[in-house]
């Protein structure tokens, strides 16, 4: 069995973790694929500048194959990236899902029509076992994106953490922020090969959502 992969790359937690467990069974990461928005500066999913997520990818040594696409446009556009990478000899989609089944099947459908089989690791898990193994086993992660009808926006540029976890159960949201009340940004992990170092900027407002800015200063 071909177990070379392409990770659905956002740039945060989930993603992450389902890389390092893709990895830990035995699968061989090719690619990471991020979609960015028509101008190509920023993700569609986080709003990453892309030299962020070209930091991520040089810490992880993984190759970043980027494409730009409107909403409209998106399904088509990925779909012809994955037909790319089965020409290239990639066999597997793995995705950071873990229980939203509307995502689980436009992953195995886009999949499908490209010839690759979707592998989703953390698919079924309980949500905040989920996220104290990726606390435990090495990942940093910061709070880039808070939706304002669950989180005010002190907590942009926190870095998640098990007093973090508590709190967030003490207020009564998703601690893993799978309902939409918050957004990350992976700083560095068991698979990176350096840090991604930050500094902090100005704080935006868009449409009920606070986003923290920031730069690298350290690539």
């Amino acid at each position: 069995m071909d177990k070379t992969f392409f990770c659905s790359w956002s740039g945060g937690k989930d993603s992450a973790l389902a890389l390092f467990k893709a990895i830990q069974a035995d699968y061989e990461p090719k690619k990471l694929l991020n979609m960015l928005s028509e101008k190509g500066k920023k993700s569609r999913s986080h709003n990453l500048s892309l030299s962020v997520l070209e930091a991520q990818a040089e810490a992880l040594n993984i190759s970043l194959e980027t494409r730009r696409a409107s909403w409209d446009e998106y399904e088509e556009t990925f779909i012809e990236a994955l037909k790319d990478f089965n020409k290239e000899g990639i066999k597997t989609g793995v995705f950071g899902d873990i229980d939203l089944e509307g995502h689980r099947e436009w992953e195995e459908k886009v999949c499908k029509k490209a010839g690759l089989e979707a592998f989703l690791p953390l698919w079924q898990k309980k949500r905040e076992d989920l996220l104290n193994e990726f606390i435990d086993v090495g990942f940093k992660t910061m709070i880039i994106v808070v939706n304002e009808e669950y989180l005010d926006k002190k907590y942009l540029g926190k870095i998640i953490d098990k007093d973090l976890i508590k709190e967030f159960n003490e207020i009564g949201i998703d601690p893993s922020g799978e309902n939409g009340e918050y957004h990350t940004v992976v700083l560095d992990g068991p698979l990176f090969n350096k840090k991604l170092e930050v500094n902090r900027l100005n704080q935006l407002y868009n449409d009920g959502y606070w986003f923290q800015e920031f730069e690298l200063i350290n690539f």
